[in-house]
Parts: C-alpha cells; sequence; structure tokens
C-alpha cells in the first residue's frame, strides 16, 4: 500500500499534469483562459481575488522553502530550528488565512451572483472543493506542527520533504511519507488529486504568462483625418435628390 501511495500515485499525477497540460495547449487553446466574470460582478471580486493571489504565492513560496530548500542548507546559513518553524507558523498562517479567506469570498460570490453561477461548470466546482481541502488540510499541519501533542514532535523536513525530493531524484522512499502524521498523508494525497485535476481546469492560467509582450510590435494609433479620402461628418443629415420619375 504504501509503494502505491507513495511511489506510484506521484508518478501517475506527475505524468497527468504534464501530458494533460501539453494536450490542453494543443488541442484547446480557445479554452486556455480563466474564464474571467469581473464584467458580472466586481464588488467581491475586487476584495476576494486580491486576498486568494497573493496568499496562493506566499503559501507557494513557504512550501519551495520547505520541501525543496533541504534543512542542511538552512543550517549552513545559521538559520536555527527555531526560527525556522516560527517563520513558517507566522508568514504561513497569515498566508493560509488570507487564502483561504479570499477563496471564501470567491465561492460565496460564485454561488450567489445569478450570471457568476450560470457560468461555473462541474470542474470549477470540483476544483474550488480540492483547493479548498488542501489549503484546509494544509493550516492544519502548520499549526498542529507547532504544537507538540498534536503532531508529536514531528518535523516534516526531515520527513515529508525528503521524501517530496527522493521522488524528483528518481529513488522514492515511501517508507518516509507512511511514518508522516495521517494529516501530511492526507495533504499530500488531496495536493496530488488537485494537480491531477489541474490541466482540465482554469487553472492552467497560472501558466499563462504574457512573455512575448516584450518583443511585440508597437500598437500604433492614429487620430482621424481628411486624408486617405476620408471626410468629416456633415453636421445634419446629408441632403438627398428626388428621384425622376
Amino acid at each position: 500500500m504504501s509503494v502505491l501511495l507513495w511511489v506510484i500515485v506521484p508518478y501517475v499525477t506527475l505524468a497527468i499534469f504534464i501530458v494533460g497540460h501539453y494536450w490542453r495547449y494543443r488541442y484547446d487553446q480557445f479554452g486556455w483562459t480563466t474564464r474571467s466574470s469581473q464584467l458580472y460582478e466586481d464588488r467581491l471580486l475586487r476584495w476576494g481575488s486580491p486576498l486568494f493571489h497573493f496568499g496562493i504565492l506566499f503559501v507557494f513560496v513557504g512550501h519551495v522553502m520547505g520541501l525543496v530548500v533541504p534543512k542542511a542548507w538552512t543550517d549552513a546559513l545559521g538559520v536555527s530550528e527555531g526560527l525556522y518553524h516560527f517563520l513558517a507558523l507566522s508568514v504561513g498562517a497569515v498566508a493560509g488565512f488570507s487564502t483561504l479567506v479570499g477563496l471564501a469570498l470567491l465561492i460565496y460570490r460564485r454561488r450567489t451572483v445569478g450570471p457568476v453561477f450560470s457560468a461555473t461548470t462541474k470542474m470549477d466546482k470540483a476544483m474550488y472543493l480540492m483547493l479548498a481541502l488542501v489549503i484546509l488540510l494544509g493550516m492544519w499541519n502548520t499549526v498542529a506542527g507547532s504544537v507538540p501533542n498534536l503532531s508529536g514532535d514531528y518535523n516534516y523536513r526531515t520527513g515529508v520533504s525528503e521524501w517530496w525530493r527522493s521522488v524528483f531524484y528518481f529513488n522514492p522512499k515511501p517508507e518516509l511519507m507512511a511514518a508522516a502524521p495521517i494529516g501530511f498523508q492526507l495533504h499530500a494525497l488531496v495536493a496530488m488529486g488537485l494537480f491531477a485535476l489541474w490541466p482540465f481546469t482554469r487553472l492552467v492560467h497560472v501558466f499563462s504568462a504574457p512573455v512575448f509582450y516584450l518583443w511585440r510590435p508597437y500598437v500604433v494609433y492614429r487620430s482621424r483625418s481628411d486624408r486617405l479620402g476620408s471626410r468629416a461628418a456633415p453636421p445634419g443629415w446629408d441632403r438627398m435628390e428626388t428621384p425622376r420619375r
């Protein structure tokens, strides 16, 4: 079971994530969009969207620090274990709370605003559900990891993080995740479900950056004039001649 959950499932998820994005871009470029609903309602969107996007950005940075950067690197930089966990708890809690509040506002807006709800697809609903579960489980692990009575003094940097890196080193160590608390296991499984769903939802817009705008030709605007055969519009109706019989 540990091999199935922590070796096979991660690689299947990674394959779906990569191949799914290629297929989506290759055959559904017109659907590669956020499906913006700003025209329908912008009051709740003005608050919910920045809270969610900036919050999820800091959550992503925190995961990079926790999963990608080994403990030996931060130790070499002189970052103590206490300082690291304090930053992880304080910044992670604020980022997670902002993301959760922003997501709640976006879901409330999508459910209560008629035109926005009508434009909501089944994949949107599945995406919001998975996002909410991932965020809630992540916040629980952040808080529980700082309370010894809840986490059992578990250090995810020597467990979950090493398992995550071992998957990308193609030398998976499923025993590390098998020994992790149930909260971390659920968080990892739901996150893998979200990544498998990712290519088929509006989340693909994360990989849409206006890079080509840096070297595209300038858009030239010209004022209307009488040149090139154009003429100014007369102030009234044009006179029409009475047809002869």
